[in-house]
C-alpha cells in the first residue's frame, strides 16, 4: 500500500458548532449566579449513533485540550498532526469508531471554538475578556448536557476523561446520573489539592504580571512571556523525576561546558522553553486564567459539607477509576479516596493503578495498557445496557 492509499484511510473529521442561549429562557445559568447567553459549543463526532442509541461515548478533555480528540481535518496534509488522543480513538482502535459514536467538545471558557473570554459579549459587542463570568467544572458539564440533547443522545454508554476531563466525568455522574451507563475517570481527583491550587496561582500570576496582559484587554500584543512561563511551570507537574532523568539527564544543550550566563545550558531548559512557545501559539491567556480557576474551585465533597460519600450519593453508574504510579500531581491516594466513597454508596467500581514512569502525562502515553481497560469496560457495559 503506497503513502497516498494510507492517507485515504485517515479518519477525517469536521469541526461543528452548536449554538444556544439566544433567549433569556435558554441561557446557561452558572454556579456564580450569572447567566451565559449566546453560547457556542465547538465539537467533533466520530462514527455513527446506532439504531438502539446505546453506543454513544462522550470524551472530556484536560486543561489544554480541545474538541479535536482524534483524526485529521484533511486527507493528505503530511504536516498535519492528529487529534490529541488519536492513538486511543478511531476505526479499529481501543475506542473503536466503527463500534461507537464518539463525541468530544471544547469546554466553555476555552479558546478553541467554544464561548470563552475572547468571545464577543452579545451585550456590548466587544470581547468579554475579564468580563466573562467565572465558571466551574459543573458549568462545563451542564453546557455539554445541552449538546447531548442537541445530538438526540438519550443516554451515554460511557463518559470518560483524564485529568480535568476526569473532573468533568465526576460532575456528569453527580448531576446527570440517569444519562450515563458508565463513567471512566483517569488520572484525576475528587478535589483539587492545595499544592495544585498553588501551582495554578503562580501560573496565573505569571500571566497577570506580563505587561502585555493589560488587565486582560490585550490585542495582538499577547502576554507571551507570562503565558509561556505559566505553561512551563504546569508542564513540569505533568512529568515525573524519573521521566525527566531518562529524557534529559543533565545533558547540556550546546556544548560540553557551562556558559556561565543565564541562557540555555541544559537540554531540559530548552525543552521547557519550546513547550511554552508552542502553547502560546495555540492557547489564550485569559482562557488559561478561567479554566485553572474552575479547577481550583473543583471539590465534589463541597456539595455535602465536605462528605465525599454523601456528595456522590446520587451516582448510579459503574465506574472505572485509573491512576498511575508516578503521577504526583493527582496521585493514586486521591483516586483511592474516590473509590472508597463510591463503594460506600454501593456503586460498582473497577480500579487500577498502572505502573508508569511518565508522571501525570501517562494517561496520554500508556495507550496500550489503558486502552485495553477502557475497551473491555465499555464492551461489558454495552452488554449490560442492552440487557437492562
Amino acid at each position: 500500500m503506497n503513502e497516498r492509499e494510507l492517507n485515504r484511510k485517515r479518519l477525517v473529521v469536521q469541526p461543528r458548532d452548536f449554538h444556544f442561549g439566544d433567549s433569556g429562557e435558554d441561557a446557561l445559568l452558572l454556579d456564580c449566579g450569572k447567566q451565559l447567553s449566546s453560547v457556542n459549543i465547538r465539537y467533533e463526532t466520530y462514527g455513527e449513533l446506532n439504531a438502539n442509541g446505546d453506543n454513544a461515548v462522550l470524551v472530556l478533555h484536560a486543561l489544554s485540550g480541545d474538541a479535536h480528540v482524534a483524526g485529521y481535518f484533511t486527507e493528505d496534509d503530511k504536516d498535519e498532526k492528529p487529534g490529541w488522543w488519536d492513538d486511543m480513538i478511531g476505526p479499529g482502535k481501543y475506542v473503536d469508531t466503527n463500534r461507537y459514536f464518539v463525541v468530544c467538545s471544547n469546554v466553555i471558557g476555552g479558546c478553541s471554538g467554544s464561548t470563552g473570554p475572547r468571545s464577543v459579549n452579545p451585550a456590548t459587542g466587544k470581547l468579554y475578556n475579564m468580563d466573562f463570568p467565572v465558571i466551574t467544572i459543573a458549568d462545563m458539564a451542564r453546557a455539554q448536557h445541552r449538546l447531548m440533547q442537541h445530538l438526540n443522545v438519550k443516554k451515554w454508554l460511557g463518559v470518560l476523561g483524564g485529568s480535568m476531563g476526569g473532573m468533568q466525568v465526576l460532575e456528569w455522574a453527580r448531576l446527570f446520573p440517569e444519562n450515563l451507563q458508565c463513567a471512566i475517570a483517569i488520572a484525576t481527583t475528587p478535589r483539587l489539592s492545595p499544592q495544585s491550587i498553588a501551582f495554578n496561582w503562580v501560573g496565573r500570576e505569571a500571566v497577570k504580571t506580563d505587561p502585555n496582559w493589560n488587565d486582560g484587554n490585550y490585542g495582538d500584543n499577547i502576554p507571551v512571556r507570562g503565558l509561556s512561563t505559566a505553561r512551563m511551570l504546569a508542564h513540569i507537574t505533568y512529568l515525573s523525576d524519573e521521566s525527566m532523568k531518562r529524557k534529559f539527564g543533565r545533558v547540556l544543550q550546546k556544548s560540553q561546558n557551562y556558559s556561565f550566563d543565564f541562557h540555555f545550558d541544559f537540554a531540559v531548559e530548552s525543552y521547557l522553553a519550546y513547550q511554552g512557545q508552542r502553547f502560546v501559539e495555540r492557547f489564550d491567556a485569559n482562557s488559561y486564567l478561567y479554566i485553572t480557576r474552575a479547577m481550583d474551585y473543583f471539590d465534589i465533597s463541597a456539595y455535602a459539607g465536605g462528605n465525599l460519600t454523601k456528595a456522590l450519593s446520587s451516582v448510579k453508574s459503574p465506574f472505572l477509576v485509573v491512576s498511575f504510579t508516578s503521577d504526583w500531581l493527582f496521585p493514586t491516594s486521591q483516586s483511592r479516596e474516590l473509590v472508597r466513597a463510591l463503594l460506600n454508596n454501593e456503586v460498582p467500581v473497577s480500579s487500577c493503578e498502572i505502573e508508569s514512569s511518565y508522571g501525570h502525562d501517562a494517561f496520554l502515553l500508556e495507550i496500550e495498557t489503558l486502552g485495553k481497560m477502557i475497551s473491555d469496560f465499555l464492551r461489558i457495559q454495552q452488554g449490560r445496557m442492552r440487557h437492562a
